[in-house]
């Protein structure tokens, strides 16, 4: 019921928004004028033809191609004039519309399976607040290639949380045909898995199944006042049943692995890795496959990206994880925002000690410093291209003094703190290294700001902070309608022209 409760409301504002769209902006704009002239190729049967200025695969056509055969029927292919007249690009667009549909029931399965322990009212509360993420919500309305993308990788994530990862593999191919940074979430996915899979995740979770794993006994304490984890169970049981134990526990704001350091947690993988080798390799290769595969492709390409090269060159740009963090944070400013999470940012910082706390802050400061001195990029389309956003917060924010990129700093390692501090209370500490490695990953090498590329590390940093406040899920989907109804509305209503190209432009993100 909820799934079908869920679609039913992200389709009223699909169908309403898209039609408003599509009658104010009937042509193609900005990227779409590549993106759908391709596809439209695609529709006449012309695999060959390419345009040189597209950079990602042709997953997204590929997705079209399937669903104007499905809404027109296939024996409309045989006709191929018929055919190509149904591509449209108000017909193109829907590909998108469908599609966040889709992703919206596939995140409520994976917060399903994530918080087993929530409601459906809740659950249904956090797939549609997801839904409505602004930079997902804004290009579910154009032919970009963000809502596929996203649903691709979501999809493969929870193919790899029912342990199916031979189809987890497949999806995750198809993501990186639909965009190639996403081998990065498929390299993710398989080492979230393999540390599902680990015997000391597995112990982790037995030490929080109080009930019918283990026996707390709070009145055992160690030395330094702390309460000893219980005992152990006798019996061993099977990883389904130990999962389905954590899934029914509720989570705390304890740290779940407090009493493993990071260098534990390296060391029993590691271990782990090595005894386990053949099985580990067996379960997994279909990751393996995938990412054999893109190197492959990468090396017959000459490069990750496909045209625009020269415009599109990987370069170290560290201070887009930066932004990032901020940006995040802004995003959940209802959830962090808080007296509560700043008394627990206060007692972590307590609990860390001042000399180590300083010389930690101290260190993140000059690595912070470094980044934006030496590893700013400004692409020439940011400062060029008033249509972004991103345009305005560079030149009236950033650059506004030669002092506010670094006056930003303390803010913007305020912002990974809370991060980290979030996820880790939640998440293994290697967990949260791999997934800040991944982002820095997807988001580091480009050179371009652009908040698109924000949205799939948002959207995993989301789900493992297990947010469960329904009051602050409200108020933060308030917060992302007024921001769409400010950006479409600046969209569709706020058009304005430039003297040296012919044509109406318009803001976008």
């Amino acid at each position: 019921m909820g799934r079908v409760a869920l679609a039913a409301i992200v389709s009223s504002w699909v169908i309403l928004v898209t039609v408003l769209v599509n009658r104010v902006v009937p042509d193609p704009y900005m990227d779409e004028i590549f993106h759908i002239p391709q596809a439209q190729q695609y529709c006449k049967g012309n695999f060959r033809s390419w345009d040189p200025m597209i950079t990602t695969p042709p997953g997204l056509y590929y997705l079209s191609l399937a669903q104007v055969a499905s809404l027109f029927g296939f024996y409309s292919i045989k006709d191929t004039s018929s055919f190509s007249d149904l591509c449209s690009s108000a017909i193109l667009r829907s590909v998108n519309g469908v599609l966040a549909v889709i992703c919206c029931i596939i995140l409520y399965d994976v917060i399903t399976h994530l918080k087993p322990t929530l409601d459906d009212r809740k659950k249904m509360l956090q797939a549609v607040v997801l839904s409505l993420y602004p930079l997902h919500w804004f290009f579910t309305f154009l032919y970009y290639t963000d809502v596929a993308s996203l649903t691709a990788v979501m999809a493969m994530y929870l193919a790899s949380l029912k342990r199916n990862y031979w189809f987890s593999a497949l999806i995750g191919a198809f993501s990186v045909v639909i965009r190639q940074t996403n081998i990065i979430w498929v390299l993710f996915v398989a080492c979230t898995g393999i540390l599902d899979y680990s015997p000391s995740h597995r112990k982790g979770i037995v030490g929080k199944a109080k009930s019918d794993v283990c026996i707390n006994n709070p009145s055992s304490e160690n030395s330094t006042g702390k309460s000893n984890v219980g005992l152990y169970v006798k019996k061993r049981k099977s990883v389904k049943s130990v999962d389905t134990v954590e899934s029914s526990l509720p989570r705390t704001p304890v740290p779940t692995f407090a009493s493993s350091g990071l260098v534990n947690e390296v060391q029993t993988i590691l271990l782990m890795l090595w005894h386990k080798k053949w099985e580990i390799l067996v379960l997994f290769s279909p990751y393996l496959l995938v990412f054999v595969a893109f190197i492959l492709f990468v090396r017959w390409n000459g490069g990750v990206v496909l045209g625009a090269k020269e415009a599109h060159t990987v370069t170290p740009h560290f201070a887009q994880i930066l932004y990032f963090g901020l940006v995040s944070i802004l995003a959940l400013a209802p959830m962090y925002f808080s007296i509560a999470h700043s008394l627990d940012l206060l007692h972590l910082l307590r609990r860390i000690g001042p000399l180590c706390c300083f010389f930690q802050g101290f260190v993140a400061l000059i690595a912070g410093f470094l980044s934006v001195h030496f590893f700013s990029v400004a692409h020439p389309y940011l400062l060029a291209d008033n249509r972004h956003y991103p345009f305005y917060l560079w030149r009236k924010i950033i650059m506004a003094h030669w002092s506010i990129k670094y006056l930003l700093v303390p803010i913007y390692l305020c912002s990974w703190l809370s991060i980290i501090h979030m996820l880790g209370r939640f998440q293994r500490k290697i967990w949260v290294l791999a997934y800040f490695l991944a982002t820095a990953a997807v988001l580091v090498p480009a050179p371009l700001i652009e908040f698109r590329y924000y949205t799939i590390p948002f959207y995993f940093l989301v789900l493992h902070s297990n947010f469960q406040d329904s009051g602050k899920w409200f108020l933060t989907g308030i917060l992302y309608i007024g921001v769409n109804i400010f950006t479409m509305m600046m969209f569709l209503f706020r058009p304005f022209h430039w003297d040296h190209e012919p044509g109406t432009q318009r803001f976008i993100w």
